[in-house]
């Protein structure tokens, strides 16, 4: 057999994609930043053989859960990897970040998973450029889970139609076309784990509430003219403005769950206590660090490189009394996918 290996990050978003419409569409453009430390790592051994078959390794174990779920992803793009009717595939994946720990490992592992079928796709005679490899992979990745299209990517990523970027696509996520300010460089994140239990709503679930959701098109208006502003932030360096958007859309997506029909609160009391923390801290400390959430209960804390010794001894004497088993995650924006010889 040959085989194939990518690691992928996760992301966090800044911007929020909350509702979608046909495969896979994100009712509003979203933009994220990429993680370094939090990734997936895929390996795909691979033969030519009659028909498909598949096995599927999570951290060495099979897992049938996972199999059945990219089965059923192959299967859907079969009619544009047609060697995908007749191949064996042995996939063996890992996470460098815990199950639960708020960090979107679907991204991470489809967007790893895109990125080996790209490849695989190159072994059986397809030659693309490396930005059209990319973008293909991107195209791919979001088709299995949305915001893993992001992944792909390095820094500062978009996903969705805006006229802030006119080679930004609903199809495909695209990096930013500009190198950002300095300020946001080397940007630290810290993901703060209130909670390790499952989310009490799939974010599949989540999505389809916008669909009757009363403030739906107000949310997606606000959304792009958030990203509109964001994009020129990351160019000047405003981290006040940068900081007031952030935490408007984390705390808008949970408004948008609490008040959805029927209405779900993912926030815990340490989630608030924290926001209260950060915000007094920031306050005393002229520190520029800010917040933002997944649809979860656990915080990513935000804060420039320049600050790090001073927010992490803040972190491990004060906010880990609001972690779960005082458990934390240290990390920051990151590179993008990167091919594992």
């Amino acid at each position: 057999m040959k085989k194939v290996a990518w690691r992928s990050p996760s992301n966090i978003a800044l911007v929020k994609y909350w509702g979608k419409r046909g495969v896979q569409i994100p009712q509003n453009p979203s933009l994220s930043f990429t993680l370094e430390s939090s990734f997936s790592e895929m390996q795909i051994n691979f033969a030519a053989q009659d028909g498909f078959d598949l096995d599927f390794y999570f951290e060495g174990k099979a897992n049938e859960k996972f199999k059945n779920k990219i089965a059923l992803f192959l299967k859907s793009i079969e009619g544009d990897y047609p060697f995908l009717k007749n191949i064996y595939l042995q996939i063996h994946s890992s996470n460098s970040f815990p199950h639960s720990a708020g960090i979107a490992s679907s991204a991470s592992s489809m967007s790893a998973l895109a990125l080996c079928i790209c490849s695989i796709s190159e072994a059986f005679g397809e030659k693309l450029k490396k930005e059209t490899f990319f973008q293909k992979a991107s195209f791919l990745a979001r088709l299995a889970s949305g915001s893993a299209c992001r992944s792909v990517y390095g820094g500062a990523v978009v996903w969705g139609s805006t006229s802030a970027l006119p080679a930004s696509s609903d199809e495909y996520a695209v990096p930013l076309p500009f190198e950002m300010h300095p300020f946001f460089q080397a940007y630290k994140d810290t993901i703060l784990i209130v909670s390790a239990s499952e989310k009490s709503v799939s974010s599949r679930a989540g999505h389809a509430l916008m669909n009757t959701h009363p403030f739906a098109q107000v949310r997606y208006q606000q959304a792009n003219e958030n990203l509109l502003r964001l994009v020129e932030i990351l160019k000047n360096g405003d981290v006040e403005n940068f900081i007031r958007i952030v935490e408007n859309e984390a705390l808008t997506l949970h408004g948008l769950m609490m008040n959805s029909e029927p209405s779900f609160i993912l926030m815990h009391p340490n989630t608030l206590k924290i926001i209260e923390l950060i915000r007094d801290f920031r306050k005393q400390t002229a520190i520029p660090v800010c917040f933002t959430l997944d649809a979860g209960p656990n915080i990513h804390l935000l804060y420039p490189e320049k600050e790090t010794i001073a927010v992490q001894k803040w972190i491990s004497e004060e906010l880990v009394n609001f972690c779960e088993n005082g458990y934390y995650i240290h990390d920051r924006i990151g590179r993008g996918a990167m091919l594992i010889q």
